[in-house]
């Protein structure tokens, strides 16, 4: 990635960009690497500081693992977005395993954790930034589990399927019973069982061919409420 655009990538995405020395703004650009992920490769596997994560292309799933090795997608990241909980160095509070996959394949752009770390540290108007883009991304994190510890599964699954149409633009959900199991923290079972009753009662229509078309989005917005 030549630097010049690298410059224009940084200023358009840190508020603080401007306001730090040329030496600092060389630093973090010499720290910085473009990595292309293909669909499904590992991203991020551990708590440990594998640095900020900033996604131009694709999309990137952040995820915790049960001990049975069961994961709840936890938010997913698009082009513009920007992972700090894969910073652990950055934010010393980030105690607890986080997973990133690439979803599709993914152009992103990763700022080496200890040289944000420093800065951080020494500019205030960074370690604020930092802060609040963690602290965002906290509200989606407890909306999932909300959903998970308190909301029964027909209402978890309309209000999945009903963000999912949203975020493709489409009546259609191109996803498995399995992967959708997989971002939901459910089991493929009681997906499949759940998707049956929907179908049944002429809310959805089925077909591996075709995907999850929603047929009745007005029943799916009473389940979701």
């Amino acid at each position: 990635m030549e630097r010049t655009e690298l410059m224009q990538l940084f200023e358009s995405s840190f508020p603080f960009w401007a306001g730090l020395s040329p030496t600092e703004q060389e630093h973090i650009c010499e720290s910085s690497r473009s990595i292309f992920y293909k669909g499904g490769q590992t991203v991020h596997d551990s708590s440990e500081c594998s640095g900020v994560i900033l996604v131009r292309s694709g999309c990137l799933r952040l995820y915790i693992l049960s001990e049975d090795g069961k994961s709840i997608t936890l938010y997913r990241l698009f082009p513009g977005d920007m992972c700090m909980l894969s910073a652990s160095c950055v934010i010393q509070a980030i105690t607890f395993d986080v997973f990133v996959d690439a979803e599709a394949d993914s152009e992103c752009v990763v700022i080496a954790g200890p040289a944000f770390a420093t800065l951080s540290e020494q500019n205030k108007d960074v370690k604020i930034f930092a802060l609040e883009t963690a602290v965002s991304r906290f509200s989606d994190v407890m909306w999932v589990m909300q959903q998970v510890l308190f909301m029964s599964m027909d209402k978890r699954l309309a209000i999945f399927l009903l963000d999912e149409s949203a975020k493709s633009g489409s009546d259609t959900v191109k996803l498995t019973h399995e992967q959708i199991a997989k971002y939901m923290g459910s089991a493929r079972e009681v997906v499949s069982r759940m998707m049956k009753y929907f179908v049944s009662e002429g809310i959805v229509s089925a077909s591996r061919a075709d995907g999850i078309k929603l047929l009745d989005k007005k029943r799916l917005r009473d389940l979701a409420l």
